[in-house]
């Protein structure tokens, strides 16, 4: 008795439960693409805001998982940094202006490459010190600090969609909607927005603390902001350094993050002209052909719909053979096809397999 045999009485029952429901009954199919998916969750309970939910009292617990790490990967690094070169301080040379404050100043401006060098190691010590740190820091800006300015720029670009409709009335799923089919656009609009803010900030700064002049204020900006530091202009006062602590580290992300932003609208620009020239492309003998994966002479919907995705770059042979490999453990009856008893008999399979004893071993 074949396998199939066997199983055949399990999967007519199967089949009999399962046409026995009522055929009036509405059934609804929901679809959603991943990075919607992973959108929405965080964004629908901001717009909605959502009054029904036990909120925290901590603050720390009401910010979002990125923040956190954020927040927490960054205290440690200050805080070892801090302390380390706090220790050393007698083995730094440079414009000093207090223990503490030098510390924390010295290690924003290593962690974000700007290197003034109004504050220098001077001891192989202090040197080694250094090389540790700013690898580290490089790392934290890169994979760190990205996330919480990406999370930070999502939720501005909800105030902006708002604010470009603010004379009609936008609900959740229409913002979500269009933060999805221009959400590149939107990063790059609201970056330059806070990009320009912080240049503003730091030359205004600049120009009535350091009492530097003008231009040489906005030299000292676009030096910091893009991490060149040539240390002929810096912050030298305590309140200077205090506001560089916080200034330095937002504005060098910033830039980062915008140019990181326009070469994924680029890219996106160029993908969509290719959606749209695969679109628009006459369809031939030989597409047709290519199209047909199973061979039988006919091209389906499902079968016409992969041979454009792939065309378009949007998944390649790898992706569908993996798919197909899935689809094949699934369909335990080899019926072409996936119902609720091919489900039902593939995870008792897949039970069995996780419970199955071990065989004993004999000495």
């Amino acid at each position: 008795m074949t396998n199939r045999d066997k199983i055949q009485p399990l999967l007519d029952q199967l089949h009999q439960t399962h046409h026995t429901v009522d055929p009036k009954k509405k059934r609804f199919r929901r679809c959603k693409s991943a990075p919607l998916g992973e959108f929405a969750p965080v964004e629908m309970n901001e717009i909605k805001n959502d009054q029904s939910l036990p909120r925290s009292k901590s603050l720390l617990d009401k910010l979002h998982p990125s923040i956190k790490k954020v927040i927490i990967y960054l205290v440690i690094y200050l805080g070892i940094g801090t302390i380390c070169f706090y220790l050393v301080r007698n083995k730094i040379k440079g414009k000093k202006i207090d223990g503490v404050l030098d510390s924390v100043y010295f290690c924003v401006v290593t962690m974000t490459t700007v290197g003034y060098g109004d504050i220098v190691p001077d001891s192989a010590t202090t040197k080694l010190l250094a090389c540790v740190l700013v690898f580290s820091g490089m790392a934290l800006v890169g994979m760190i600090l990205s996330k919480g300015a990406d999370y930070l720029l999502e939720k501005q670009e909800t105030l902006l969609i708002k604010a470009l409709h603010m004379r009609h009335k936008v609900g959740p799923s229409e913002i979500l909607e269009e933060i999805e089919t221009n959400k590149v656009r939107y990063k790059c609009f609201t970056v330059a927005g806070f990009l320009l803010v912080l240049v503003v900030a730091g030359t205004l700064f600049l120009a009535r603390v350091e009492r530097l002049d003008t231009l040489d204020a906005f030299y000292c900006v676009c030096s910091t902001i893009t991490t060149l530091g040539y240390g002929d202009k810096s912050f030298s006062t305590k309140a200077g350094r205090i506001f560089a602590i916080f200034w330095i580290l937002s504005s060098t992300i910033c830039l980062g993050q915008f140019f990181l932003y326009v070469a994924e609208f680029n890219t996106e620009k160029r993908q969509k002209e290719l959606v749209k020239c695969v679109l628009s492309r006459r369809t031939t003998n030989v597409d047709l052909e290519e199209a047909d994966l199973d061979d039988d002479g006919v091209v389906g919907a499902a079968e016409f719909v992969i041979y454009k995705l792939k065309e378009m770059g949007k998944i390649n042979q790898h992706d569908i053979a993996a798919v197909l490999k899935e689809f094949e453990s699934l369909d335990v009856d080899q019926s072409g096809t996936l119902s609720t008893a091919d489900l039902i008999l593939a995870q008792s399979s897949w039970t069995r397999k996780v419970i199955a004893p071990r065989p004993k071993l004999v000495y």
